[in-house]
């Protein structure tokens, strides 16, 4: 990231906001497996998603736990130390993370920061030998997303992005009826992702940290036509970027975004993505009949029905994301592929850019 300090970044950092379909079985060699049944997991940037959700879901965990923190204020290093009983052996900074390679307690690195930040902190975690998870938007461009996947091969440790949704059991359920044809074939799918932003000096609202609504909300957008749809866009048909708030978003910046994704067989996905309104839902039509998923991706639970039934596994607040990384944990401990690597977060951001691509040709772009 140029022109902001990292300190800087951190300290106005406040992070808000899944098994997949689409995910290679490859496997991270044997050799960097860990000889433990319960994995010590550091979080780098101690923002909102930090502090209000993964962390809470680290005291939830079975196969893992909250055993170290990379954090620039210090200040916030202390109420952790003391929150969570933290050895200050385990407590890093942004310049000294690099010695978390001489640290056993610690086998993965969880990067929660701005998008902007992803690949920096992705590549120093991949180097210290530990495994690495990191938050969505993988990043900010595909060669960003490559390079990330390229430094944990090369240093043969696995990587993960959080796609909490790809973990949970709603989730599977209705991509389990699309990819075994219980309804037929699908025909069409919207799906729309957004909330009101009532923030407006959040890196959300900054072009350089990876904001605007596509990168955030819309991801959710996107995979629910991809794993509803259960194909792979061909092409983006059209798309449209605008504001209702220009003077938060600013110089083009997507506060609302709306694309026509075209799949295999003319399948259209429509998708809408945005930070001024409470929109959340996603349809798949299908020759027999409609799977309604609504909420599709909300923190307090995902749920929905079909001509087959209700899908509604209940479950509680963070149950989503200790789900996620207990499932990630037991992949690494096995020796086994990650459900949602590093390919599966480059799709989007190919599609990310597509999207945006066309808003500002008026054309429609090939994937």
């Amino acid at each position: 990231m140029k022109n902001i300090s990292r300190r800087d970044t951190i300290k106005t950092l406040t992070l808000g906001t899944g098994i997949s379909l689409f995910s290679p079985l490859t496997l991270v060699s044997c050799s960097n497996k860990p000889k433990k049944d319960k994995l010590g997991v550091a979080l780098v940037g101690l923002g909102y998603y930090s502090t209000d959700l993964l962390a809470p879901a680290l005291q939830q965990t079975e196969h893992c736990y909250l055993a170290g923190i990379v954090t620039g204020t210090p200040s916030k290093a202390e109420s952790w130390k003391s929150t969570y009983n933290i050895p200050q052996k385990n407590i890093y900074n942004y310049e000294n993370m690099d010695k978390i390679a001489d640290n056993p307690d610690i086998d993965v690195i969880y990067i929660v920061l701005p998008p902007s930040m992803h690949m920096e902190y992705t590549i120093k975690a991949a180097q210290t030998g530990k495994h690495v998870w990191c938050e969505k938007p993988m990043a900010v461009t595909v060669d960003e997303c490559q390079a990330m996947i390229d430094a944990c091969k090369k240093n043969n440790v696995s990587l993960s992005i959080g796609y909490r949704c790809q973990h949970e059991p709603n989730t599977l359920e209705y991509q389990r009826i699309v990819k075994e044809g219980l309804l037929g074939k699908v025909t069409q799918v919207d799906c729309a992702a957004g909330y009101r932003e009532g923030r407006t000096d959040h890196w959300k609202q900054k072009r350089e940290m990876g904001g605007g609504v596509i990168y955030d909300m819309g991801v959710y957008a996107i995979q629910g036509a991809r794993l509803g749809s259960n194909m792979e866009p061909i092409a983006v048909n059209s798309a449209k970027v605008w504001t209702e708030r220009p003077e938060i978003y600013k110089d083009g910046l997507g506060e609302i975004v709306e694309a026509q994704l075209e799949f295999p067989g003319g399948v259209i996905g429509n998708i809408k993505t945005s930070f001024a309104e409470n929109i959340n839902f996603l349809n798949i039509t299908c020759e027999e009949g409609v799977i309604e998923m609504a909420p599709f991706s909300a923190y307090s639970g995902i749920k929905g029905k079909s001509p087959l039934g209700e899908i509604n596994f209940p479950y509680q607040v963070p149950w989503q994301q200790a789900n996620q990384m207990d499932m990630d944990s037991l992949a690494i401990i096995g020796g086994k592929p990650m459900p949602v690597p590093g390919e599966e977060g480059l799709r989007d951001i190919r599609i990310v850019q597509a999207i945006l691509k066309s808003a500002e040709t008026g054309q429609r772009v090939e994937i």
